[in-house]
């Protein structure tokens, strides 16, 4: 094997990837629904440029009911009228925390969740956001 293979991050480490799985099992329990939470999953996966995360999550949004003219225009869900304001709260939600500057303002963005979500699905979207992005870490390094 050549020092330049990919490594098997489930086969080297595969106690952390059954706490992964736990953890991402726990967040489903707080009240995040399926549509944001794919939603979530393609944006992040979008903007980190993860080629396989973004097709896995695009097959799984369109299982569960997604359609493709949606899909289609998550990139500009910021102009079109396909998104709900609740969805396009978090769709900014997920960008502020996916594309980190320090001179972001988190809390009008707060503020704006906070019309459409309670404070437990801001945390489970949160950590969403934030699983996503590792996934998307983990895969890419293996580019």
């Amino acid at each position: 094997m050549s020092s330049s293979h990919p490594i098997r991050y489930d086969q080297q480490i595969p106690d952390v990837f059954k706490a992964l799985h736990a953890l991402h099992q726990a967040v489903d329990t707080h009240g995040l629904d399926r549509t944001i939470h794919h939603l979530v999953l393609i944006r992040a996966s979008q903007i980190n440029g993860c080629a396989g995360c973004l097709k896995m999550h695009l097959h799984e949004a369109r299982q569960h009911g997604e359609t493709q003219d949606r899909l289609d225009r998550i990139l500009v869900w910021d102009h079109v009228d396909e998104f709900s304001e609740r969805e396009k709260a978090a769709l900014a939600w997920t960008e502020s925390l996916t594309v980190l500057d320090r001179k972001t303002d988190y809390g009008p963005l707060r503020a704006r969740l906070r019309e459409y979500f309670s404070d437990e699905q801001i945390a489970a979207l949160t950590t969403t956001v934030g699983m996503i992005g590792f996934w998307n870490r983990l895969q890419i390094s293996t580019h």
